[in-house]
């Protein structure tokens, strides 16, 4: 059985909870767990569990600070170790290089990619090297496509500072393009203090999706290179 400290009525769990927050949850003077019938001390316990979370120190992007029992603390997910010295985030770095294509400004996209950079679209037989190939590449692309067709980017991974994955898919003004989802991967690191990409590779949804007669042949060839091992120094 709960038993009362002193000899008047507790007071309704309402008022009860609104001393409690106004006290930050610590025990007061004349308020004891003790004095709270099962219901309080449920509520009780439930809201002292909540307190405590808030004072507990968690870690932001690369940087720790407390919640709320630090006035100074630094509390911004969306900034990186890297961003606040300046340098662009990777993923940021790969939205300004979408932006560009979209807006057909090679200019912008030129300082976003390495001079040594290598980019695949697993469309072409051979990937595209160094940064000159790569924005003849772009211009072959924005010279012959539509400006009316943009990129829209679905998700796209925030967190490290040296690669990037985005799922994206093509839409001709504002409305979805057929066949044209893809997922791209980046790679990029810091040269003379900008964030560059080094490495991209695209893959885009077929236009022609073979189904399960892609098993089929993927176990064909699988047969082959069984039967036939020196088949495979022509791979």
């Amino acid at each position: 059985m709960m038993v009362v400290t002193n000899s008047t009525t507790p007071p309704p769990p309402s008022a009860l909870l609104l001393h409690l927050n106004n006290r930050n949850l610590h025990t007061s003077n004349s308020i004891t767990t003790t004095s709270l019938n099962p219901k309080q001390q449920c509520k009780y316990e439930l809201n002292s569990s909540i307190t405590e979370s808030k004072g507990r120190i968690r870690r932001i992007g690369r940087t720790w600070a407390l919640q709320n029992n630090n006035p100074t603390a630094v509390e911004s997910q969306s900034l990186s170790s890297s961003s606040l010295n300046g340098v662009n985030s990777a993923a940021n770095v790969v939205r300004k290089f979408y932006a560009g294509i979209n807006g057909r400004d090679l200019s912008s996209v030129e300082g976003l990619i390495a001079d040594n950079c290598v980019y695949e679209d697993l469309v072409f037989p051979r990937p595209f090297v160094g940064r000159k190939a790569i924005l003849d590449f772009f211009k072959g692309f924005m010279d012959s496509i539509s400006a009316d067709l943009q990129f829209a980017i679905d998700e796209i991974s925030e967190e490290d500072t040296k690669a990037v994955g985005v799922t994206w898919h093509l839409e001709w003004k504002g409305k979805p393009f057929p066949f044209s989802k893809g997922c791209s991967f980046y790679q990029l690191e810091v040269m003379n203090g900008q964030r560059q990409i080094i490495y991209g590779r695209d893959v885009v949804e077929p236009f022609i999706k073979p189904g399960e007669m892609a098993l089929v042949a993927i176990r064909g060839v699988t047969w082959l290179l069984q039967k036939f091992p020196q088949l495979a120094d022509r791979l």
